[in-house]
């Protein structure tokens, strides 16, 4: 049975994994490389990109990832994970280097610069989706044939114009995909839309079941988290 993994070291592990299973999508979690048999997607959840860079070296992961890659394996990374999949970050070479994007990592301040928000994505789901953005990234350059999904405003960024128009305000990558790769700087895992994990499941060849959002009774907190 083909299933999607979601890599099990730190993060959102516990909600991604919700998330499918209210999909109807068999689900993996992965410590060791030799848990990805089996897999027709791979999540790279949200954590410290730095701890899991190197967790990813002391479990064989990195190179297991790169190799499943190569194979054809489709890869979805959430905040960190985005960070992990990008070929830059900061101007540095990345870790796994599989996406072809250009990575900010903490581009808006510290954990208390966390916001939520709600953004139009036609590629991906009907009506505003709810976005959380936690010590976030910003994607801050596309390689050929990477495509943005999400573009927001800067609030950091100066007006092109110096503020004499509206539309002149910079903008910046959240969401970006490739023909196998898809990078979110904020977390779907902790909303209760499953419109991204749907998203990424037919990327990933697998079928989903309709599921209303009233069912989204479980103990996590997400389903608590205030969306403006």
């Amino acid at each position: 049975m083909r299933r999607i993994g979601i890599i099990d070291l730190q993060g959102g592990v516990a909600e991604h994994l919700e998330h499918l299973q209210r999909l109807g999508v068999p689900v993996a979690r992965i410590k060791r490389a030799e848990d990805m048999e089996g897999l027709a997607g791979l999540i790279l959840p949200g954590g410290e990109s730095s701890c899991l860079s190197r967790l990813f070296r002391l479990y064989g992961l990195d190179l297991a990832i790169r190799e499943r890659f190569a194979a054809g394996l489709p890869l979805w990374g959430t905040c960190a994970g985005a960070i992990l999949m990008a070929s830059h970050v900061d101007d540095q070479p990345g870790h796994l280097a599989l996406m072809d994007i250009h990575v900010r990592r903490n581009a808006f301040g510290s954990q208390m610069d966390s916001f939520s928000t709600r953004a139009q994505i036609p590629a991906v789901g009907d009506g505003p989706l709810p976005l959380i953005f936690i010590r976030a990234p910003k994607i801050t350059a596309l390689g050929e044939g990477v495509r943005p999904l999400l573009m927001l405003d800067d609030p950091a960024a100066a007006p092109e114009d110096g503020g004499k128009s509206a539309t002149a305000r910079k903008q910046y990558c959240a969401a970006a995909e490739d023909a196998q790769s898809l990078a979110t700087v904020f977390h779907p895992e902790l909303a209760p839309d499953l419109s991204f994990h749907r998203y990424f499941c037919h990327k990933c060849g697998l079928e989903t079941r309709p599921v209303p959002e009233s069912d989204w009774q479980r103990d996590s907190w997400t389903h608590l988290t205030p969306i403006p």
